[in-house]
């Protein structure tokens, strides 16, 4: 991210849903770097739930495919609460169902710059 951007996670609160350990972890310590406060990193569905239920959430990034689950509740659930999201996947964007074709793919490794202009942290 260019220097100028670089306050733009500054002060939010950010979801990481994603199973791949390293990757979580880089992409949390990156967030933070860049002053953001991290809920999780989870790689499960339920637990995903449960934080959206009890923590304060400015936004998410949410990995597709969870070993055996697909994290599709948990963008429900955001949508339900009018959270932005984007979905960051290795696949393409075959994989996301039709009625999340107005979200935003972010292929992996995650591009924060990406990220931060999906989620209209910018402008927050």
């Amino acid at each position: 991210m260019e220097e100028s951007d670089q306050k733009v996670f500054s002060g939010k609160r950010i979801l990481i849903v994603e199973d791949e350990y390293y990757l979580a972890d880089e992409t949390r310590r990156r967030l933070e770097d860049l002053g953001a406060t991290i809920v999780g990193p989870t790689a499960k569905v339920g637990h995903a739930l449960g934080l959206i239920g009890r923590e304060h959430i400015d936004a998410a990034i949410l990995d597709v495919c969870l070993g055996d689950e697909l994290v599709f509740a948990v963008a429900d659930e955001l949508e339900e609460r009018d959270i932005n999201f984007v979905f960051a996947t290795g696949y393409d964007g075959t994989v996301i169902p039709a009625k999340y074709k107005g979200g935003v793919l972010c292929g992996k490794p995650i591009d924060l710059e990406k990220v931060a202009a999906a989620l209209s942290l910018y402008s927050s």
